[in-house]
């Protein structure tokens, strides 16, 4: 299970050294090489070796995952890899995936270049479903043990509680918030009352452009650290940007590759905006139970200011009138 308000003295005990240290301990030399790569929530590392390619060390955060869920993690990216997906999964070392040095769990994996895809050109688009098909196909496969399952409660309904009991929103903002909040909370409960009961399938959870690496060859499926239960399009909706026309046309771009390997219940599009909504509400409360965290601070200065709680406020009127609109298939 996830738990929130890490100490900010988790990654302060895991200077340069200690990231060589733990490679070595797992039976690689490095040349003392070391690129620290764009992650908040954990600590990623590109790691230049002695003999051989560099090397990307993964130390998660403690406490938010239990062992038993990242393993979960890892053997869903090794399944998708033995089904020939473009999947980056982590290396079996000594017969295991997730090693722990000095207190600190870490998973080891090979470097896989690439850009981020081109998601306006329709081509792009279409493949990109087409391997969300395939990794939805595997998905449905069997359910998750050990991770949750995105829901109103977690995504929504914690991080709201959480943002308006720890004095994060200030006082001459907090009822509008608490009013927006709540407004968009009951928005969302009403579009997934509309979709009604739909299947709940192993997903990466965060697909976003930045999680995705592009080459010749197509997408690379990278970062499944928030992989969970849920409804199919979570993995489909972040890859739509622009108005309405241009989300729907999109939608069609994607939907003609993913349907190639996984049918889509068309149901699900009740939840494009009902998710879009939980994930701003789930961010904010993310970046305040991370705000210890020197490197949260540092990331993202602009945050808990008045101006962001403003534009909060703001955004989150923006979702009540858009979960109000048809679904984008109606277009």
């Amino acid at each position: 299970m996830e738990t929130s308000n890490p100490s900010p003295r988790d990654f302060s005990t895991l200077p340069p050294d200690c990231v060589l240290n733990a490679l070595e301990s797992v039976g690689f030399r490095s040349d003392g090489r070391l690129l620290a790569l764009n992650s908040y929530e954990n600590r990623v590392y590109q790691v230049g070796l002695e003999e051989g390619a560099p090397l990307v060390a993964k130390f998660y955060r403690p406490w938010r995952w239990t062992d038993a869920a990242i393993l979960e993690e890892h053997a869903f990216v090794q399944e998708l890899a033995e089904h020939e997906i473009p999947v980056v999964p982590a290396l079996v070392l000594e017969g295991i995936t997730l090693h722990s040095f000095k207190g600190f769990r870490f998973a080891v994996f090979p470097r896989h270049g690439g850009r981020a895809p081109e998601l306006e050109d329709r081509s792009t688009l279409e493949w990109m479903g087409r391997f969300l098909g395939r990794i939805h196909a595997v998905g449905t496969l069997k359910p998750f043990r050990e991770r949750p399952t995105l829901d109103i409660a977690s995504y929504g309904e914690q991080p709201r509680d959480y943002l308006l009991t720890h004095g994060f929103i200030p006082t001459d903002l907090e009822a509008a918030y608490r009013s927006a909040v709540n407004q968009a909370l009951d928005g969302v409960r009403h579009c997934f009352r509309r979709a009604g009961e739909m299947r709940a399938l192993r997903l990466h959870g965060d697909c976003h452009a930045g999680n995705v690496l592009w080459t010749d060859d197509g997408p690379h499926f990278v970062d499944f650290d928030d992989s969970r239960m849920g409804p199919a399009v979570q993995d489909l909706w972040m890859l739509l940007s622009g108005e309405r026309a241009d989300m729907a046309r999109q939608l069609s771009d994607v939907l003609a590759g993913y349907e190639d390997f996984c049918d889509f219940d068309t149901r699900e599009l009740h939840l494009v905006e009902a998710l879009r909504t939980l994930r701003l509400i789930h961010y904010a409360g993310w970046l305040a139970q991370r705000w210890d965290d020197p490197a949260f601070k540092q990331a993202f200065p602009w945050f808990n200011t008045a101006r962001y709680w403003q534009d909060r406020i703001l955004e989150l009127r923006e979702q009540i009138a858009l979960m109000d609109e048809p679904p984008l298939w109606q277009a």
